[in-house]
C-alpha cells in the first residue's frame, strides 16, 4: 500500500470521528420540547408533593394540639364538677346538721338519715309547720285550680306550692309603693299618738302610717305631673327628689308589713305623723330633729385636757340615740319623711303661719 492510500485512510478516520462527536454534542445541547415539558411537570409534581406532605404534617400537629386541649378541658370540667358535687354535699350535710340541732332544741323528733333531697323536703315541711298554717295537698291543688293556676309545676315541692298559693292570694295595694297592707280611708288615717302593745293594734297603726305616706306620695306625684316647667333644671330636680324619696321609703313599708319597726323609731314617727296631720309642721320638724339628732350631749371643742378626764365627758352620748343616722337605710327613709313634711306643708298649709317650717 502506497503512502497516498494510507493518508486517505487516516484522513477518513479523522473526519468520521469529528462529525460523530459534534453530532453528540448537538444532541446534548438541544432537547425536544416534549422532554422539557416532562421534566418541568416532574419537578412541579415533586414540589406539590413536598407541599402536601408539609401541610399534612401541620394539620396533624394542629389536630394533636386540639385533642390535647380538649382533653385538658375535659379534665378541668370533671374536676370542677366533682368540686361542685362535693361542695353541694357538704352544704346539704351542714344544713341537715343545723336542722337536727334545731329540732333537738325544740324537742322535735330527729330526722331520718337519708339523701339530700329527703333532707331538703323535710326542711321544707318543718318550715311550713313552723310558719303559716299548712294546707293539705288535695285542698291546695283544688284551690290552685280554682284560681286557674297549674296544680303542680315541674319539680315543685309542697312548700313551694304553698308559697305560690300564698303569693297569688295576697292582696297587694296599688300605689306609689305597692304593699300587702290593706290601706285605710283618709278619715281613718288620724293617729292618736299612742303605741299599742297588742298585735292587732300595732298592725292597724302600721296600716294608718302606710296609708298616710301613700296619700302624701300620691299627691306629690300628682302635683309634679301638673307642673308645667318639668323640663327645667328645677323641675327635674323636684322629680328626682320625689323618686328618690319614694324608693328610699320602700324599706320602711316592708317594716310596716312585717311589724318589725322598733319602738324607739316607731314612737317618734307616730309623733311626726300626728303633728303633720294636725298641720303643726314646726312640731313635726322638731320631732324629726329629736329622732335624727337626739338630745345627747355632743362634744364641742376640747373634751379632755392633759391626763385628767373632764367630769362632763361621761355624759356624752349617754341615754339617747345620738347616732341613729349612722344606719344607711334608716337615714334614707327618715330623710324621705322630712321631704314628705316639706311637701305636705305646701299641699295642706297650716292655719297658723308660725307652724310653717323654714
Amino acid at each position: 500500500m502506497d503512502f497516498a492510500s494510507l493518508m486517505s485512510k487516516e484522513l477518513a478516520k479523522a473526519t468520521g470521528t469529528t462529525s460523530s462527536t459534534s453530532s453528540s454534542d448537538n444532541d446534548k445541547k438541544y432537547i425536544r420540547r416534549a422532554e422539557a415539558e416532562a421534566q418541568r411537570e416532574a419537578a412541579y409534581r415533586a414540589e406539590q408533593k413536598a407541599l402536601e406532605e408539609k401541610r399534612a404534617a401541620k394539620a396533624a400537629e394542629k389536630r394533636k394540639r386540639e385533642e390535647e386541649a380538649a382533653e385538658e378541658a375535659r379534665a378541668r370540667e370533671e374536676k370542677r364538677r366533682k368540686l361542685e358535687e362535693e361542695t353541694r354535699r357538704r352544704r346539704e350535710e351542714q344544713a341537715a346538721e343545723e336542722e337536727r340541732r334545731r329540732r333537738k332544741r325544740l324537742g322535735l323528733p330527729d330526722l331520718p338519715k337519708g339523701d339530700g333531697a329527703s333532707n331538703s323536703s323535710s326542711r321544707e315541711g318543718s318550715a311550713a309547720a313552723e310558719g303559716e298554717e299548712d294546707i293539705p295537698e288535695d285542698q291546695l291543688v283544688s284551690k290552685l285550680r280554682e284560681l286557674g293556676e297549674p296544680a303542680t309545676l315541674f319539680g315543685e315541692s309542697h312548700r313551694a306550692k304553698l308559697k305560690r298559693y300564698r303569693r297569688l292570694t295576697t292582696v297587694v295595694t296599688a300605689g306609689p309603693i305597692p304593699t300587702t297592707l290593706q290601706l285605710v280611708e283618709e278619715k281613718d288615717m288620724k293617729v292618736d299618738g299612742s303605741i299599742p302593745q297588742d298585735k292587732a293594734g300595732r298592725q292597724y297603726l302600721f296600716r294608718q302610717l302606710a296609708s298616710y305616706f301613700t296619700m302624701v306620695l300620691r299627691e306629690w306625684e300628682a302635683a309634679l305631673a301638673r307642673e308645667e316647667n318639668r323640663d327645667t333644671f328645677a323641675g327635674k330636680a323636684a322629680i328626682n327628689a320625689m323618686v328618690s324619696s319614694r324608693d328610699n321609703m320602700v324599706p320602711l313599708f316592708r317594716k310596716f308589713e312585717k311589724g318589725e319597726l322598733e319602738d324607739d323609731i316607731l314612737k317618734p314617727i307616730v309623733e311626726i305623723v300626728q303633728a303633720a296631720q294636725e298641720r303643726r309642721y314646726v312640731d313635726a320638724n322638731d320631732g324629726y330633729l329629736r329622732l335624727s339628732i337626739g338630745k345627747a350631749a355632743w362634744p364641742i371643742g376640747v373634751t379632755m385636757v392633759g391626763i385628767h378626764e373632764r367630769s362632763a365627758r361621761e355624759k356624752l352620748h349617754d341615754g339617747e340615740r345620738g347616732h341613729i343616722m349612722s344606719d344607711e337605710v334608716t337615714r334614707k327613709y327618715l330623710q324621705s319623711i322630712k321631704r314628705c313634711l316639706t311637701f305636705a306643708q305646701v299641699r295642706w298649709p297650716p292655719e297658723d303661719i308660725r307652724q310653717l317650717m323654714g
